[in-house]
């Protein structure tokens, strides 16, 4: 079968600006990091990027690469909300989607079975139809008669994605508590890129209730080791609160410089790593 490893930057090079970029993850807990510091390593800009949103939204918007933002929240867990993002969004840097948790999933779920649409309850009743002026109910043609939201697939050029573990053809493992949406991600694009903290040969039978991604959906699989960071990636690693906070609390054109100005990850690695030394 076909091997279908890639760098970081190999995976930025099959970017395009003007795309619309999925990003697996969910807040601050496995995202696919190395792959956005690749990206933020391109020239590639004016991006709709759709993301439960955490550091990767806000990365990409303090680097001014996004035009349109499709999203739930964006947050850092233990800080409640993404800083970064909230800077962009007070000087209206980007255009701003913003739904319901499950308003989101649904428009993820139309878009990987190629629907245009999937009716749901969530949004009815709250500001969500008054911030979208372009959301649209349907009834139910059935004797309810129900109103219901028609949320639209939330379809994508590309996806970037992070798992625990991955095979060499693109299948992916999660084993952490919680899979998030990554396997709708990679369904709902036209091209998925799975990043990983291992590569391995293959996976034994008690693994299949927690392959999450599956071949036929990836384009290209990336080993990298620590390339959630500082996002967690549980069990492999926890979140790095200290950086977290650091990133969180530095000005975007200081922390820019020290450790996103390099050529590539492990450039990062080592600017991070110079750093937990500065602290002992």
């Amino acid at each position: 079968m076909t091997d279908k490893t890639m760098t970081p930057d190999d995976v930025a090079a099959r970017l395009r600006s003007g795309m619309t970029l999925g990003i697996g993850g969910w807040g601050s807990r496995r995202k696919p990091m190395a792959l956005v510091r690749a990206l933020l390593r391109s020239g590639v800009t004016d991006l709709t990027v759709i993301s439960y949103g955490g550091p990767d939204v806000g990365l990409l918007a303090a680097a001014g690469r996004i035009r349109k933002l499709v999203a739930p929240f964006a947050t850092l867990d233990s800080i409640p909300l993404e800083p970064h993002f909230r800077a962009a969004r007070q000087r209206a840097a980007f255009e701003l989607t913003e739904v319901d948790e499950a308003m989101f999933m649904w428009g993820l779920r139309a878009a990987a079975h190629r629907l245009p649409f999937l009716p749901v309850r969530a949004g009815i009743g709250s500001d969500v139809m008054r911030v979208n002026p372009g959301l649209r109910t349907v009834t139910s043609p059935y004797e309810d008669e129900e109103t219901l939201v028609a949320m639209p697939a939330l379809r994508m050029d590309a996806a970037l994605v992070h798992v625990n573990r991955a095979d060499r053809q693109g299948n992916g493992r999660y084993l952490g508590p919680d899979p998030y949406f990554d396997d709708l991600f990679c369904e709902a694009a036209d091209t998925a890129y799975v990043s990983c903290e291992k590569l391995v040969d293959g996976f034994p039978a008690t693994a299949l209730q927690t392959l999450l991604v599956k071949r036929h959906t990836v384009t290209g699989v990336v080993e990298t080791p620590y390339g959630a960071h500082f996002t967690s990636c549980v069990p492999d690693h926890g979140r790095d609160e200290a950086f977290q906070k650091l990133y969180a609390t530095t000005p975007w054109p200081e922390f820019a410089e020290r450790f996103l100005s390099g050529p590539d990850e492990k450039s990062y690695l080592s600017a991070v790593h110079a750093w937990r030394e500065e602290q002992r």
